[in-house]
């Protein structure tokens, strides 16, 4: 069987992966000159438990599965992965009630070794940090998610697949007989054609004449890193406890495998699909991202948070008060900007955030429709899903 996957971040390289592997003839397109490029290269590296997902979501068993097969995949191919572990903390009595609640759907994931601290429990692990208790999970792993993406494309051509670089798809027309896909100046005919285009995943969509329920909307996330002389003060991973009306977690201390220690990311409306500063702006992304009707049922939920961000994005005081929140001795000297990244985010035409992963089946066509995090450590599994749902080795 041919398959065709549309990107070679983590998650197409390991569909790919789990194609070739079942025999299939594998051929990878992404428009961009190296693997990794986008959301996948923008990442902080954590290799998520599995603490925060409803019990029974596809999130929830997923990432559980993909942090097993992830662990032995990096044991297996040398690359680096790092049980730092992390702290979720409840600053105030008034975020307990949602440490517990944590603290239970953790339990009922099956994550293991999870504890709830008290504040001087939470000091044992994170000297410098402060709260009033904690969730901690030791087992919150750390890896280097390019590195595993370039090894993953390795697989693929030495099983006979290849990865085809600079060839951004130009159109698909899905006939009786398979899927002809236009990419770069080359013509392909696959038997079944999967989408992991990310923050492309609306322009496939549209190509595919597949239009579905979910649109997305880019999010901005912004970082700051701890200078030489402050990044000691964090040893693992501290986090806020989330707002729960939100798939993103909030500004957080994130040591990286690269001994860097990361401050962040907010969540500001990206103003371009890959819009990964105020200065990237597409007129014609920002068309699409505005006549959604989702976009503007969001931001009349959400509006205060919106502004909340977007001061955080231009007043470098917000991060500092944000980190300074869980560990005081920070200054603002001891943040320096760094590179950000871009999500991918699903939004229903009711302007609700998508939480978890959404994979359409359209007859040949396969578009992973929302795969924001915990995408990468559930990668694997991901693929591994996928092709339960979709035979891989016959045809449809």
């Amino acid at each position: 069987m041919r398959i065709g996957i549309i990107g070679a971040g983590i998650l197409g390289l390991a569909v790919a992966r789990q194609a070739a592997q079942a025999g299939a003839e594998v051929t990878v397109l992404d428009k961009e000159d190296r693997v990794a490029a986008h959301q996948t290269g923008h990442n902080s590296g954590v290799v998520h438990a599995g603490i925060y997902y409803p019990p029974g979501s596809l999130k929830a068993r997923l990432c559980r599965d993909g942090v097993s097969l992830l662990k032995e995949y990096c044991a297996e191919h040398g690359l680096p992965y790092d049980e730092v572990g992390k702290l979720v903390i409840a600053s105030g009595r008034g975020e307990m009630a949602g440490l517990r609640r944590i603290a239970d759907r953790a339990r009922e994931n099956g994550v293991p070794d999870v504890a709830e601290l008290d504040a001087i429990g939470l000091r044992e692990i994170e000297p410098a940090a402060v709260g009033v208790g904690a969730v901690h999970s030791p087992r919150t792993a750390i890896t280097d998610y390019p590195a595993v993406a370039r090894c993953l494309a390795d697989e693929v051509t030495a099983s006979g697949g290849s990865v085809r670089l600079s060839h951004p798809v130009r159109a698909i027309r899905e006939r009786s007989g398979g899927v002809d896909v236009l990419a770069g100046r080359s013509r392909f005919r696959f038997d079944r054609l999967i989408s992991c285009a990310g923050l492309g995943t609306d322009r496939v969509a549209e190509l595919a004449k597949a239009p579905g329920a979910v649109r997305i909307v880019p999010f901005r996330g912004e970082y700051y890193r701890l200078t030489p002389k402050a990044k000691d003060l964090v040893r693992g991973l501290v986090y806020p406890v989330p707002d729960p009306r939100y798939p993103f977690l909030g500004v957080h201390l994130t040591r990286r495998i690269d001994g860097e220690v990361l401050v962040g990311p907010n969540a500001v409306l990206a103003l371009a699909y890959e819009g990964y500063s105020w200065r990237d702006v597409s007129p014609r992304d920002l068309r699409r991202i505005l006549t959604w009707p989702g976009t503007g049922r969001m931001a009349a939920k959400h509006w205060r948070t919106g502004v909340r961000e977007v001061y955080g994005s231009v007043a470098k005081g917000a991060f500092v008060a944000a980190a300074r929140r869980y560990v005081p001795a920070l200054s603002s000297a001891d943040l320096v900007r760094t590179e950000g990244g871009v999500r991918a985010q699903a939004v229903g035409r009711d302007g609700g955030l998508v939480d978890d992963f959404a994979i359409d089946v359209r007859g040949r066509i396969v578009l992973v429709r929302n795969a924001p995090s915990p995408a990468a450590t559930s990668s694997l599994a991901i693929a591994r899903h996928i092709a339960l749902t979709v035979p891989l080795t016959e045809g449809p």
